[in-house]
């Protein structure tokens, strides 16, 4: 080593924001481990890289006696005097161990060292670069797939998009564009991970915000989304103000706005709830498009969650319920309540509820 090569770790400094006293310590801390191992020594060294002209010395750390007992730890006193000639008796020297060949090893472990701290630190510039981007909405493109997920070019880093979180029906292939959101941010001795999905709530959440101007200004609340990936979803809404119609403003006019948001989702469902402070009307409207006679809401102490009756019509207890359970599925979920659906035929008979004029 030499000075060209402290100038070199002084250009890394600037150029990649590595401390050059930092390498410096891990290059000294490494050639230790490497000089014991390489010459099967127990002697207590330590290195010194000199960080002005890059000069390296290996140092052992003696005590100075009369009788030597080891001499990896041990120096004569006669010895220890003619390099420190002020040193007594049990004291400690340092004096210079470092052995001809020891050259082409120090600079294979320097050399070692610096990439790995380099890669290190652009492991670290990717993590904080993206850390803060965790529940934000990316676009990539897929360089890479395997059985298990599809590799997406970020700015700067590669992100992992598992195929079990494509929607239904989905598939890419190298080179297609691909936008996703960022469900994970975490660090391995691989370097940083991120984890992209495109069936979590919060990416219609995103979408909503992208493509409703009175979501992205605030006008509109989104209080709570259910979502089967692909299928559909059920998104509670609400406006602090009067003059502002929640509900039209995601369906936009015509429907344009809520259709595009579908076509983004590859045809998935969406519908859009009105948000009530009052359970019983919230939970009525999560059920559409069925309607509801009657909502009563129960504390039940052995469930987790509250419970609520629901009457419909007779003729709306297939919608209410929808295929495959899905339509009360989302509701519950949305909601937070367990439902519990009645048509009014079946409420007069088990509870002995009256019939509506209509009926």
């Amino acid at each position: 080593m030499n000075r060209d090569f402290v100038k070199a770790l002084t250009e890394i400094e600037k150029d990649k924001g590595i401390p050059k006293e930092v390498l410096l310590e891990a290059i000294e801390a490494a050639l230790v481990s490497s000089y014991k191992k390489k010459f099967n020594t127990a002697m207590n060294v330590r290195v010194d890289i000199d960080r002005k002209n890059g000069a390296m010395k290996v140092l052992a750390r003696k005590m100075v006696v009369e009788d030597i007992i080891d001499e990896r730890l041990e120096i004569l006193f006669d010895e220890a005097r003619k390099t420190h000639p002020e040193v007594e008796l049990d004291e400690f020297i340092e004096i210079e161990v470092t052995p001809r060949e020891f050259g082409r090893l120090a600079a294979q472990t320097a050399k070692a060292i610096v990439m790995q701290r380099i890669k290190e630190a652009e492991r670290g510039i990717v993590y904080d670069a993206y850390v803060g981007k965790e529940e934000e909405v990316v676009t990539g493109k897929v360089q890479g797939l395997d059985s298990m997920n599809l590799y997406i070019l970020l700015e700067g880093t590669e992100a992992v998009l598992p195929l079990n979180e494509l929607l239904p029906k989905e598939r890419y292939k190298l080179g297609d564009s691909v936008t996703a959101y960022i469900s994970s941010v975490e660090t391995s001795t691989k370097g940083t991970l991120i984890y992209l999905t495109r069936t979590h709530p919060g990416y219609l959440k995103k979408l909503f915000e992208k493509m409703i101007p009175e979501v992205q200004e605030g006008k509109v609340l989104i209080k709570s989304i259910a979502r089967e990936a692909g299928q559909r979803s059920k998104v509670a809404v609400t406006s602090d103000s009067s003059e502002v119609d929640a509900v039209a403003a995601c369906v936009g006019i015509k429907g344009q706005v809520i259709q595009s948001i579908m076509a983004e989702l590859g045809g998935e469902k969406v519908d859009i709830i009105k948000w009530s402070e009052a359970p019983e009307e919230y939970i009525a409207n999560s059920l559409a498009p069925a309607s509801a006679l009657e909502v009563k809401v129960f504390e039940d102490e052995e469930e987790d969650e509250p419970i609520a009756r629901v009457i419909v019509p007779d003729h709306q207890l297939t919608l209410a319920i929808g295929i495959k359970g899905q339509n009360a599925r989302l509701a519950a979920k949305l909601t937070g309540y367990k439902m519990d659906l009645y048509s009014e035929d079946q409420a007069y008979k088990q509870f002995n509820r009256p019939r509506t004029l209509q009926q």
